[in-house]
């Protein structure tokens, strides 16, 4: 795939989405530089990716820390020589009703899956615009559409993380391409966080059909393979036997 292998950036990438990426975009021939607070899972990735004969390697990040975002992308630069996709991906989901006050779990929520986000475009985007190219993979969900009972402050999150894109690609003169990309239900961890019982309750029927990640690794890899004057702008995907 030389000439049109690119490198890749990818937030919360020890499991679920982001790991079933970083293997996709990899077995795709793209070079990957993968961010996770779990580095003992990243390592183990980064030696599987590279036992294959592909390109990855890795850094420690927490996404709410904009120094270390900074220094992340820096670092990806500096190993690479550049940055042309940049998945911002790492996301929380402790879901509650309002009425539970569980406002430790809301900030949570709103610091990783939107200052996160745009810790990720504060980050990448000097270095996209200064090469004169780049690409946002910003992961939303179905909950960026839609609300539903316990996901009041996700759903608000998820829908600013699509405003946000949105923003972004209308700025853009066409030299950086944005696109969301939004799954239904999916196996991941991301339900693990939830703590309140209702909610946790009511996630697992959600779940109960649900994509496998590599779906949505399936969709990423498909945005960014387009030719640079095609901007996939939103994909949204649901498992075909449920409403999820």
């Amino acid at each position: 795939m030389a000439g049109t292998a690119k490198v890749v950036l990818i937030t919360g990438a020890s499991s679920g989405i982001g790991a079933a990426t970083a293997r996709r975009l990899a077995a795709d021939g793209h070079r990957l530089f993968l961010g996770a607070r779990r580095t003992d899972r990243l390592e183990v990735l980064v030696g599987e990716i590279t036992a294959a004969g592909g390109s990855g390697a890795f850094q420690q990040l927490d996404v709410t820390d904009a120094a270390r975002v900074r220094t992340f992308v820096t670092a990806a630069r500096e190993l690479y020589g550049r940055v042309d996709v940049m998945v911002n991906n790492a996301g929380v989901m402790p879901l509650s009703p309002l009425e539970a006050l569980r406002v430790e779990e809301w900030d949570r929520m709103i610091d990783v899956n939107v200052r996160g986000v745009l810790y990720g475009i504060a980050a990448a985007l000097p270095v996209m615009k200064d090469q004169g190219a780049g690409h946002f993979v910003n992961i939303a969900s179905v909950g960026a559409y839609e609300v539903v009972p316990t996901g009041a402050v996700y759903c608000g999150t998820k829908f600013a993380v699509r405003a946000i894109s949105e923003g972004l690609r209308q700025e853009s003169t066409g030299d950086i391409r944005v696109s969301v990309v939004s799954p239904g239900a999916t196996e991941s961890e991301l339900a693990d966080s939830i703590s309140d019982p209702r909610a946790r309750e009511d996630m697992e029927k959600y779940r109960s059909v649900a994509l496998p990640a590599s779906a949505i690794a399936d969709a990423i890899a498909y945005a960014i393979s387009q030719p640079p004057e095609v901007d996939v702008n939103e994909i949204v995907l649901r498992p075909a036997a449920g409403a999820q």
